[in-house]
């Protein structure tokens, strides 16, 4: 280690630096955080869990920094400041990741069982999961890693089994069949929030329907002509005049002869297509409603794998839906039912948020699913009566608006890897809940019972991460002194997918908010606004860019773009590189002062000996403490980064260092040791306000001051510190022309 009177190296090494402070920061138990007696001494926040699959990426580093800036921070104000650690099981993602293993060995999953299957997935998981939490700790994170977790761990399946249980005897958990977004690659259900909605190029074919009593006919227009093969009715707008005189008559569907009654309903809209649309309800989410308002059939006419099945007609069985959609069309046209076809069509299609195929709404049998109009009420409340607050405040609107709109949450996975559901059915039907494995039916006492083959979705058990790892169900002093969480950072992009059901679970199993500030930030985007890929080549790995610059080149670079909320932050090399070259800058300016400091700790003299350009400097860095001050308690990240910047840069480097130069040399010794004392206190404090930003340089540095064991823990710089200070006075920012004049001659 360094210390006072150490010759520091001309060249800052952060690659040789930053893993040795990374190491020893957690080898000293730094980040640990003791449960407070006083719960207004208690700071915390939770990481959002990556997969246990993951790689860090940009992405990772935005949340991670600023949630780190935050916690550091919280810590040197003297807060017990706990940022918990941990890993997502992932479910889907993992899945697909052990599947792919196993058939590079020749082995198709499904031969191998669910217990061996779910035996290979914890051996991959030991063996190669949580390669992320070993970059984590190289970024600097300052997480306490004492009190790591993971969604399957024995203390959060508990968790899982008893809020599931819970909700199921309050009825907010429920078993139906209901149509759900089914992705035929992955081949299971998914949630609304699941389902990523981009626009495509595709068709949208008009067709006639011919009336049952040979009279005329009914033109349709629809985006998926395959799905006429589950037809069961035609919908018209009450009130359209084109097709008043059709209501209640029936038209003839030309494959299997079956008559579907034509309806009126408020939902169709009269301006789409011919204004008369086709009802396949087993197939599509709008259609479902109308065919429950209008006691119209179900008709479901696709397999797990979206194919044809053996409810439509003959000559369409097996097809796969790209292929049936051409063979309908060819079809209609040989019968001269074929109309007219636009393409191409811009409109929206549902796609899985893992693997990007599109998704299909499908009648899938009986799945599990969460009622949340029992949930939503109080979870909205916390938004708008302020125990919860949104920064930007404008997603409090976004929030509310998508609480409003909420549908039941459909919780079942088709999946071997995750949280399997606790409930059995024996023979005869009946269900058991239950939290402990049972023997026997409770219904009926059957001792023949099987547990659902179904995993639980893998947002049911992160929902519950804010007090989960807090040790509830049980009452801990980790959970009575931490929760609720101060603040949850994350990205927009899972605003619906995470933060609210964590905020509706928190407040129904925990009995509390589960935090009471939600940061937005921007997701990461290239110099040009694109999105990162592999594929256009603009990946920018922060493992390479560690090694090659830094990491805390690339923690300042980012603090410095993240202007929050749904603004993406366009990140280059060339930013990066700027955040390399800050500190250096910082580097070479510490190598300078210390230099010249005289013995002992550094200290302002007294203000009589202050000369009117060291006044101005102190009052540039006190503007400067408040600024961030003020900027991060906002959670303006980058305007607390470029306050800390423009300081350091432009007023200490290129004026303070540059006017004081001349006393520096003096061969008055004390004013000699008076410039270097000023400038010395001021780059010490300034050191604890760049730290929660760039850990690593600040800390090689501080070391050398010999003030303190850590600047993990040294105190953090406040503004009203420099009350009785007479020098601060007006007459200090009065003093600048002669500091331009001084410095520019």
């Amino acid at each position: 280690m360094t210390g006072p009177g150490t010759e520091m190296p001309s060249r800052y090494d952060a690659a040789a630096v930053e893993p040795r402070w990374a190491e020893t920061w957690i080898e000293r138990g730094y980040f640990h955080a003791q449960v407070p007696e006083d719960p207004s001494d208690a700071y915390c926040l939770v990481i959002p869990p990556p997969n246990v699959t993951g790689r860090l990426h940009a992405g990772h580093v935005i949340g991670r920094t600023i949630e780190d800036i935050l916690v550091r921070r919280a810590r040197m104000r003297g807060l017990e400041a706990l940022w918990v650690p941990g890993m997502d099981h992932a479910g889907i993602a993992t899945q697909v990741v052990v599947d792919r293993e196993l058939r590079k060995e020749g082995i198709e999953p499904r031969d191998l069982g669910r217990e061996a299957f779910v035996e290979r997935v914890w051996a991959w998981k030991e063996r190669y999961g949580g390669e992320i939490i070993g970059q984590l700790k190289r970024m600097g994170a300052s997480l306490d890693w004492d009190r790591e977790r993971f969604t399957m761990d024995e203390g959060l399946v508990r968790a899982v089994r008893i809020a599931f249980v819970r909700w199921y005897e309050q009825g907010l958990i429920y078993r139906g069949e209901r149509l759900v977004n089914w992705c035929p690659t992955d081949q299971t259900g998914l949630s609304d929030s699941e389902v990523e909605h981009e626009e495509v190029d595709g068709e949208l074919v008009t067709f006639r329907y011919p009336l049952s009593d040979r009279t005329g006919h009914i033109e349709v227009a629809t985006t998926r002509v395959e799905t006429m093969l589950g037809d069961t009715g035609i919908a018209v707008h009450p009130d359209d005049e084109r097709f008043r005189d059709l209501i209640g008559k029936t038209v003839r569907h030309p494959f299997d002869g079956r008559d579907l009654p034509i309806v009126a309903d408020a939902a169709v809209d009269p301006a789409f297509g011919t204004g008369a649309v086709k009802v396949t309800p087993a197939h599509d989410p709008t259609d479902f409603e109308i065919a429950q308002r209008a006691g119209l059939p179900l008709l479901n006419i696709l397999d797990a794998e979206a194919r044809i099945n053996q409810n439509a007609a003959e000559e369409f069985y097996g097809l796969g839906r790209y292929d049936a959609r051409q063979a309908v069309r060819e079809e209609l046209e040989k019968l001269d039912l074929f109309v007219s076809v636009e393409h191409p069509y811009r409109h929206s299609v549902g796609h899985c948020y893992r693997c990007h195929s599109e998704i299909e709404p499908w009648m899938s049998g009986l799945q599990w699913f969460v009622a949340v109009d029992g949930l939503k009420g109080p979870a909205t409340e916390a938004a708008v009566d302020g125990r919860i607050t949104f920064w930007p405040e404008r997603w409090r609107k976004a929030y509310v608006s998508w609480l409003d709109g909420l549908r039941d949450w459909n919780i079942s996975r088709q999946l071997w890897w995750g949280h399997r559901i606790p409930a059995w059915y024996c023979p005869d039907g009946h269900v058991t809940v239950s939290l402990e494995d049972p023997d026997a039916c409770a219904t009926c006492g059957a001792a023949e019972i099987e547990q659902d083959l179904d995993v639980l979705d893998t947002w049911f058990s992160s929902q519950l991460w804010p007090f989960s790892t807090l040790g509830w169900p049980d009452e801990t002093p980790e959970l009575e002194a931490f929760y609720p969480n101060a603040v949850l950072v994350t990205g927009y992009e899972i605003l619906y997918l995470w933060v609210a059901r964590m905020i509706m679970s928190g407040m129904s199993l925990a009995g509390d908010v589960p935090f009471r500030d939600v940061v937005i930030h921007g997701l990461v985007r290239d110099a040009h606004g694109r999105k990162m890929s592999k594929s256009l080549g603009n990946v920018i790995d922060p493992v390479e860019i560690f090694d090659l610059y830094g990491a805390d080149a690339l923690r300042f670079s980012l603090a410095r773009l993240a202007t929050g909320g749904q603004q993406d932050i366009p990140l280059s090399v060339d930013s990066i590189q700027g955040g390399r070259n800050f500190a250096n800058k910082i580097w070479n300016a510490a190598r300078l002062v210390l230099e010249a400091l005289p013995g002992g700790q550094p200290g302002l003299p007294p203000d009589e000996r202050l000369t009117a350009p060291q006044r101005w400097l102190l009052a540039r860095h006190q503007r400067c403490v408040a600024e961030v001050n003020g900027s991060l308690d906002r959670y303006e990240f980058a305007a607390a980064a470029q306050a800390m910047y423009r300081f350091f840069w432009s007023e200490y480097c290129d004026w303070g260092l540059e006017m004081e130069k001349e006393r520096l040399r003096s061969d008055d010794a004390a004013v000699a040791d008076d410039a270097a004392s000023v400038l010395a206190w001021i780059l010490e404090r300034t050191l604890r306000l760049l730290h929660p930003v760039m850990p690593f340089v600040t800390e090689e540095i501080w070391q050398r001051y010999g003030i303190g064991e850590t600047i993990v823990r040294a105190p953090w710089p406040e503004a009203e510190e420099f009350a009785g200070h007479e020098v601060l006075g007006s007459d200090a920012e009065a003093a600048w022309p002669f500091v331009e004049e001084l410095v520019t001659t």
